[in-house]
């Protein structure tokens, strides 16, 4: 038995272990407790300094001690010449090296970095730049490293050329990297800016383009981008990555902030006005110009569960339009963003409105150069291609989706109904969320269909749509039909349909009208066969004063004792009840 070492039992390893730790807890805490207790003293000297580094070495995520360290250094460098105030900062970088190998994710590490990087008296950033390199090779999706690049390539001028080439070989590395093609997307609109300058309109005077954003990128850039995008997906068609900057490249432009509609009304006597995004319009300084006099009026949002709101309204002074014979001009300045829209209510008009419609803002759509559709007609080619081999990939039906809506969302819209029920049946886990953005893009259609049409009726019936949007565009709509689909509800949103006169929501879900609020022209409510079970659900229908025609057939509340009386209370102005 003699020479063999003697193996100890699990139970007397766990001991030792225990102990050890115990020990080393010990040891910690101590030097926790003194650190604690300098600091309270208000001692700032290089001990200090010391110890917060032992600490830190073997906790990297300690705040509160980085804190402490911050303030010691402020206190050297007051009493420190700049050559010593350098070497300790650098000594600093060298520190926070180590704790990054101890967790290359930590929150304080990476904050301390930046923080001493900005104190630095002579500042090396080729060597923090070598630093991110070699770090996002360990880990390219490093999400600290690419924030802390970023500042070191704007406080050392890194040109932008060089840092897309640099997404470039992370990228040709691997495709499957989040992080280097969310970079590149803010790059390339630096790099490779649209044009500002627009070409003058043929034969109108149609105002600039909503989209001609400086977020975007040149055509003949995009159209590489496409390419490069291309070469990623047809590699690996199941990684995300690739596909979801796909959908950046055919995104829509953030819209120009401006006042999209002004309507005005001589029976209400009343103001609408949509923005082209939701505003607080008692803060941005809303200024109403009636006859080149400025009016005294107090704007609201069309629901009280909004304080952003697209379209707000107010009410003039009583006489102030209701003549007929008259003839008025309105102004509405937006004061914060130094815009206007000037709308003219012509004598014998009960009405009038100034807007841009969805065609003109290409809300749902762009005009395509001949070389962009040309391109984007071969990539939807090549996306075909790729779901003929792939049948079940849904990032490249997703895609299709998007690139049949880029080409032509009409044209398109019976390929792109059949590619959401594909969706559905492969990825149903998300099959809600393909319901949503179908039944958006179907509105969408719809809005367009009624513009080309000129005309001020909304008609979606039997489309299977679970939810509603867009409908800030909606403003001017008289008749709407939202017959025989999956809704559940009308949002608050709804109360943006200012001049609506005829509702009908025939054969839905709807258990909530909380949007069917304060619509002064509304008239006629149909809801047959929904499920509306108290008179609570109703309620929001008595601010709707010109009320006559309401059908509730088929709805549980039908069945709620005295009904019928209650509802009279409720909706004294309703002379046509079917129950």
């Amino acid at each position: 038995m003699h020479g063999r070492v003697k193996v100890k039992s699990t139970a007397q390893q766990e001991e030792e272990k225990r102990k050890e730790r115990e020990k080393k807890l010990k040891i910690y805490v101590a030097a926790r407790d003194a650190c604690f207790s300098k600091r309270k003293e208000g001692i700032w000297d290089e001990g200090a300094l010391q110890i917060t580094q032992q600490l830190l070495s073997s906790n990297p995520d300690f705040g509160t001690l980085w804190n402490y360290r911050r303030e010691i250094l402020l206190h050297l460098e007051t009493v420190k010449d700049e050559d010593e105030v350098q070497k300790i900062y650098e000594a600093e970088l060298s520190f926070l090296e180590s704790c990054l190998k101890v967790n290359p994710k930590s929150y304080g590490s990476w904050h301390h970095r930046d923080w001493v990087s900005t104190r630095l008296p002579r500042p090396d950033w080729a060597r923090e730049l070598s630093l991110c390199d070699r770090c996002l090779s360990l880990d390219d999706r490093n999400f600290h490293c690419w924030d802390y690049r970023r500042m070191v390539v704007k406080m050392s001028g890194v040109p932008v050329d060089q840092e897309l080439a640099f997404t470039d070989r992370l990228i040709g590395s691997n495709f499957s990297n989040y992080s280097s093609w969310h970079y590149r997307s803010t790059l390339l609109p630096l790099l490779h800016p649209e044009s500002p300058e627009l070409p003058s309109p043929p034969r109108s005077s149609l105002p600039p383009s909503p989209q001609t954003h400086s977020h975007r990128v040149c055509e003949e850039q995009l159209l590489k981008e496409y390419e490069l995008v291309q070469n990623a997906f047809f590699t690996d068609p199941n990684d995300q990555s690739a596909w979801f900057y796909y959908r950046w490249l055919l995104g829509r432009a953030e819209r120009e902030e401006m006042i999209s509609c002004v309507f005005v009304s001589r029976e209400e006597e009343r103001v609408s006005v949509a923005f082209s995004r939701p505003v607080n319009a008692q803060s941005v300084g809303l200024l109403l110009v009636l006859d080149g006099l400025p009016q005294r009026v107090e704007w609201r949002s069309v629901h009280p569960h909004f304080k952003h709101s697209p379209v707000w309204i107010c009410d003039l002074p009583p006489g102030t339009v209701s003549d007929i014979t008259n003839e008025h001009n309105l102004t509405v300045h937006w004061m914060e963003k130094h815009t206007h829209r000037d709308c003219a209510l012509y004598a014998g008009r009960t009405e009038s409105w100034c807007r841009d419609s969805a065609t003109d803002q290409e809300l749902f759509r762009s005009e395509l150069s001949v070389e962009k559709t040309s391109v984007l007609q071969s990539e939807l080619q090549s996306c075909n291609q790729l779901q003929e081999l792939e049948p079940l990939n849904k990032w490249c039906l997703l895609t299709i989706i998007l690139l049949m809506r880029a080409l032509d969302p009409l044209g398109y819209e019976k390929e792109t109904l059949a590619h959401f029920q594909t969706l559905k049946e492969v990825d149903s886990t998300r099959s809600a969320y393909y319901s949503d953005l179908c039944s958006k893009f179907m509105i969408e259609n719809t809005i367009l269909k009624m513009e080309y049409a000129e005309v001020r009726v909304f008609s979606i019936s039997d489309k299977n749509l679970t939810t509603l949007c867009h409908l800030d565009q909606l403003l001017l709509v008289t008749h709407i039909n939202l017959s025989s689909n999956q809704l559940q509800r009308l949002p608050p949103q709804f109360a943006t349909l200012q001049c609506l006169e005829v509702l009908e929501a025939d054969n839905n879900s709807i258990e909530h009208l909380e949007g069917v609020y304060h619509l002064p022209k509304l008239e006629e409510v149909l809801l047959k066969n929904n499920k509306i079970s108290s008179l609570a659900d109703l309620q929001p229908l008595a601010s709707c004063l010109k009320l006559k025609r309401l059908d509730l057939r088929g709805n549980p509340v039908t069945q709620v004792a005295n009904v019928e009386s209650e509802l009279a209370e409720l909706l004294p102005s309703v002379s046509d009840l079917l129950l």
